[in-house]
């Protein structure tokens, strides 16, 4: 089986936000993901760029394989995931993760952290 992968680097200012999401979903249409598959990918993708508002790279790669859409995004501030204090509402970067993500994981890579989400793709209706 063969591997889509797109690496995408762009200034972490929120007006480059959107050129993620485009990608993102451009992948996702050609695999043939359902909307509830490429929208809680796009949140988890969205909660993760958020998290950043500069003028430095901010690295995004996405991959398909075996049945899963993967994202890596970084670098971030090593705590990232590890803060107490909740978000809007209530609710923290890790239950949204969570909650739209099949996994995600911290990973540490010179000195910075670097988020990865997996998201299983179910197969479209109609779909052999």
């Amino acid at each position: 089986m063969t591997t889509d992968e797109i690496r995408l680097v762009i200034p972490a200012e929120e007006d480059f936000r959107r050129i993620a999401h485009l990608v993102t979903g451009g992948l996702a249409s050609r695999l043939d993901v359902t909307f509830d598959d490429l929208e809680d990918l796009q949140l988890g993708i969205e909660a993760l760029l958020a998290l950043r508002d500069d003028v430095d790279e901010l690295v995004v790669s996405l991959s398909a394989a075996d049945g899963t859409l993967r994202a890596s995004l970084g670098p971030f501030e090593p705590q990232v995931l590890r803060e107490d204090g909740p978000g809007d509402a209530g609710l923290d970067l890790d239950r949204v993760l969570a909650t739209v993500c099949d996994t995600h994981e911290v990973h540490e890579r010179d000195g910075a952290a670097w988020i990865e989400l997996t998201k299983r793709i179910a197969s479209p209706a109609g779909a052999a």
